[in-house]
């Protein structure tokens, strides 16, 4: 079985991406663990993978990844629009609105960050 152990995204403006992503992650309990050595933040929480953002090791520009994802498991459909809601209230944009996906029980709510990377807040149940 595979585990997913951190997720990491880059971000140019950090103190802009550290107060999105405080408040984003902790509509669903993710709060800050550490500072990280480039400027940028881990967050963590339960059994819940490391989430990181940071300045890209090689000095370069951050840019997010064209087809890329990140999902974020919630505990319930409320939860998920939650944290989408908060995502753009924060400056982040729509990628599609809260809602049920197909006849699954997955509900999806999807955003960008202020940097462009995409996200997923979903219940599945």
């Amino acid at each position: 079985m595979s585990k997913v152990g951190g997720v990491m995204v880059g971000a140019n403006n950090m103190e802009c991406a550290k107060q999105f992503y405080d408040a984003v992650l902790g509509e669903i309990g993710i709060s800050a663990l550490m500072e990280h050595p480039s400027g940028g933040r881990v967050y963590g929480g339960g059994a819940n993978p490391m989430f990181s953002v940071v300045r890209p090791f090689n000095g370069e520009r951050a840019t997010a990844g064209n087809g890329s994802m990140i999902s974020f498991s919630c505990d319930s459909p409320e939860a998920a629009a939650a944290m989408h809601a908060k995502a753009i209230a924060l400056g982040g944009t729509c990628e599609g609105k809260p809602g049920p996906r197909g006849d699954t029980g997955f509900y999806g709510a999807y955003f960008r960050d202020p940097e462009g990377n995409k996200f997923c807040s979903f219940y599945w149940g």
